[in-house]
């Protein structure tokens, strides 16, 4: 059933943003005259197709990763003397340029559109208040104190967690001073602390920003009580049902989730012994933690269970919600921001600073998308607004066969005066579609790698 659900949403996802894509071009086409064929969401054979008044098919085909908009072209077929000026190899330089620009764009629109959307009806948050600071890191070396609310990072203001990350995320591989303002607990006096990073080092897979840094959000009491197992894992196998309250691992008292995590972690296939409260009774039950290895090379031990939620103070929840123009002005920023940081970390990529084990295919897709629209229609909406910025960048790419490819070369037609020969257009062809399936490739490895 989870996998049907993750498959359904997946579609879902990917049918919404492709559509929006592909719907940039068809709609520009439209107005600039240009006939257009056929508009499919899917690759592969058709599942369902119709036509419109002005003879365009629309088709939904059986491979749900991407689309395409196929408009009258004579480099693609003869086209009838009368519907010449229909076909878009007719059409002037700087109309065609706008025709291929269109899909990516709106993909960027769109993402205004749903964070607007999001500020508009609200957005449930908690407050950056560092619970500790770890020693030996940036933070603990610069004094930052525990129990304080971050309120800006690098003069810009942080109203959470996320907005800590996104800032922290755009200094890695940086050097220089980072300038964060905290507000210590029960105070109104806001101080500045400086922490000099040098060549600034994450690795993403393994930890955020903020606990590289050294700062470890607050978070209440979370007891070591089960809320979810995994099926047939190792939890379940050994009897553990929702509702258990763990007590005790091997004979040490266990004080809350987090002590028991970090107990389970360090036991990878090995027995552990556990004490557990179930409706006033106590049980004893065996458990063999299954065996993780991380990127590092850490081994560590896992069972397959997630601890019941917990609900948190209301001086520490916020919500952001805007009237209609702030709303509108807050997207707009946050879309800048999550393309500046996209472009940043393409290029941080290149350089070798970022690690290209974070790229993540269709698979890493499929689950966050699962489990963003499990978390709740605000949850969803972001990571679709996310995700539409990606793909809109990603087109943008002056890659041959993706939309920057065709307008690179059509830009150097609107500079040069003649259109880019169709030798270089082959060659420019065969490295794009080898750059292409290598940056697939690799993101598939990490996908099964993470798997």
């Amino acid at each position: 059933m989870e996998l049907l659900h993750t498959i359904v949403i997946t579609i879902i996802t990917l049918g919404i943003l492709v559509t929006i894509h592909e719907w940039g071009h068809f709609y520009v086409a439209r107005r600039c005259g240009v006939k257009v064929l056929r508009f499919s969401v899917g690759f592969g054979k058709a599942i369902y197709t119709w036509k419109d008044k002005q003879d365009t098919e629309y088709a939904i085909a059986t491979i749900p990763l991407g689309g395409y908009v196929k408009m009258l072209d004579e480099r693609e077929g003869d086209v009838p003397e009368s519907q010449l000026e229909q076909a878009f190899n007719r059409k002037p330089v700087m109309q065609r340029i706008a025709i291929v620009a269109a899909g990516p764009l709106v993909n960027l629109i769109f993402a205004v559109f749903a964070y607007w959307f999001m500020f508009t009806t609200g957005v449930s948050t908690v407050a950056p208040v560092i619970g500790k600071v770890t020693p030996d890191t940036p933070a603990y070396t610069a004094n930052i104190p525990s129990n304080a609310e971050i309120v800006s990072v690098d003069g810009h203001k942080t109203l959470s967690w996320d907005e800590v990350n996104l800032r922290l995320v755009a200094r890695v591989g940086e050097s220089g001073p980072l300038l964060i303002q905290i507000k210590e607990d029960g105070s109104s006096l806001v101080r500045e602390y400086q922490i000099q990073l040098s060549d600034w080092r994450v690795d993403v897979e393994t930890e955020s920003p903020v606990t590289a840094l050294g700062l470890v959000p607050w978070r209440p009491d979370v007891p070591a009580q089960i809320g979810r197992l995994v099926k047939n894992g190792r939890a379940e196998s050994a009897g553990l049902q929702v509702g258990d309250l763990i007590t005790a691992a091997d004979g040490v008292p266990v004080r809350d989730w987090y002590h028991l995590v970090s107990f389970i972690q360090e036991k990878p296939e090995q027995l552990l012994e556990l004490v557990v409260s179930r409706e006033d009774q106590e049980l004893a039950l065996s458990i063999t933690p299954a065996e993780k290895i991380a990127d590092d090379g850490r081994r560590y031990g896992f069972i397959g269970a997630a601890a019941q939620s917990v609900s948190w103070p209301e001086e520490y929840q916020r919500t952001l919600q805007y009237g209609f123009v702030q709303a509108a002005v807050s997207a707009l920023d946050k879309t800048l921001q999550m393309i500046s940081l996209t472009l940043e970390s393409i290029w941080k990529m290149i350089e070798g600073v970022i690690s290209v084990k974070n790229l993540s295919g269709p698979i890493t897709i499929a689950k966050v998308a699962s489990a963003s629209a499990s978390s709740g229609l605000e949850s969803y909406i972001s990571f679709l607004a996310y995700l539409s910025i990606n793909l809109g960048i990603l087109n943008l790419l002056p890659i041959p066969v993706l939309d920057g490819g065709h307008l690179l070369y059509y830009t150097v037609e609107l500079v040069t005066g003649k259109p880019v020969s169709e030798r270089v257009q082959i060659i420019g062809l065969k490295i794009g579609m080898a750059l292409l399936f290598t940056l697939m490739f690799v993101a598939l490895f990490n996908d099964f790698m993470r798997l």
